[in-house]
């Protein structure tokens, strides 16, 4: 049986395609790609591009864009926007939505902003902020409370040859890294239990620990690899550090605006009508 939902295949080039044409359908509804570009242009004006780079997101947001077609369709048929309630609702979105828009425009930054000097700068100033703990990359056998199977799997791993990872995955009772051969992935030191963290110095890679006792059973730890603290380059950083940079002038500008803009129309508020409002139930349909 065929979907309700037929997603036409998503790619980066679609979206910048010349042609309007249908890029999406649900039912009888259609998305083009030029409505896609659109939309999407609002909403990553602070990171361009940032949406069209992930597929898989992208494909989703699609998607996510079908159903809120559909249902606002089933809204308009119900005539739901016809609701007090609603209307009340949708004034107020609308107040918040205009703010928002003006605000923005207010606040927007230069598209080169920050420039080569100022996220140089910026990475000078936070580079004690930006190192990188010192961390490990593990893998286990797990085995809970059963002397008998951890005697045995110590055996195993003693023999000629053995094979930490068909080991971890046959005996290892811990699921999640059983079924990757034992492998738990890059843990920081300090997301490492202090009696786990303590045997890894004197581990050599590729080669892994006696049973470590903890609470909930014993653990053999394999080092696989290490990374010492360091600072990465900006080169690594420089996307992460100029949105940050970014995101932080602009609450910056938008501060500066709001506060100006009470300079020049002090707000005034009557404090004995504002207390009442603490007190008195709120406004009700009934008479």
């Amino acid at each position: 049986m065929k979907s309700l939902l037929t997603l036409i295949v998503l790619t980066t080039g679609i979206l910048h395609a010349q042609e309007p044409s249908v890029l999406a359908k649900i039912a009888d509804i259609e998305i083009t790609s030029a409505e896609v570009r659109e939309i999407l242009s609002g909403l990553q004006a602070s990171n361009p591009g940032a949406l069209n780079e992930d597929p898989a997101a992208l494909s989703q947001f699609v998607r996510n864009l079908l159903v809120q077609r559909m249902i606002l369709r089933k809204a308009a048929e119900e005539k739901i926007e016809q609701d007090p309630t609603v209307i009340t609702t949708l004034v107020r979105a609308r107040e918040v939505a205009l703010t928002e828009a003006y605000l923005q425009s207010r606040t927007a930054l230069p598209t080169d902003y920050p420039n080569e000097a100022e996220l140089t700068a910026a990475y000078d100033f936070a580079k004690d902020k930006l190192l990188v703990p010192k961390s490990y990359h593990l893998a286990q056998i797990y085995i809970a409370k059963d002397q008998a199977k951890l005697d045995a799997t110590l055996k195993q791993l003693k023999a000629k040859g053995a094979d930490f990872a068909a080991i971890a995955k046959s005996t290892s009772e811990e699921s999640t890294s059983a079924a990757k051969g034992g492998e738990i992935g890059w843990l920081s030191e300090g997301q490492i239990q202090p009696e786990i963290r303590e045997k890894l110095p004197k581990l050599a890679i590729n080669s892994h620990s006696e049973p470590i006792s903890l609470k909930d059973g014993w653990h053999i730890i394999k080092l696989l690899d290490v990374r010492e603290a360091h600072t990465p380059p900006l080169a690594q950083i420089r996307a992460e550090l100029t949105a940050r940079l970014r995101s932080e002038r602009s609450q910056q500008l938008r501060q500066e605006f709001l506060a100006q803009l009470l300079r020049d129309h002090p707000a005034a508020i009557n404090e004995i009508e504002l207390g009442k409002l603490g007190t008195q139930p709120a406004a009700s349909a009934q008479r």
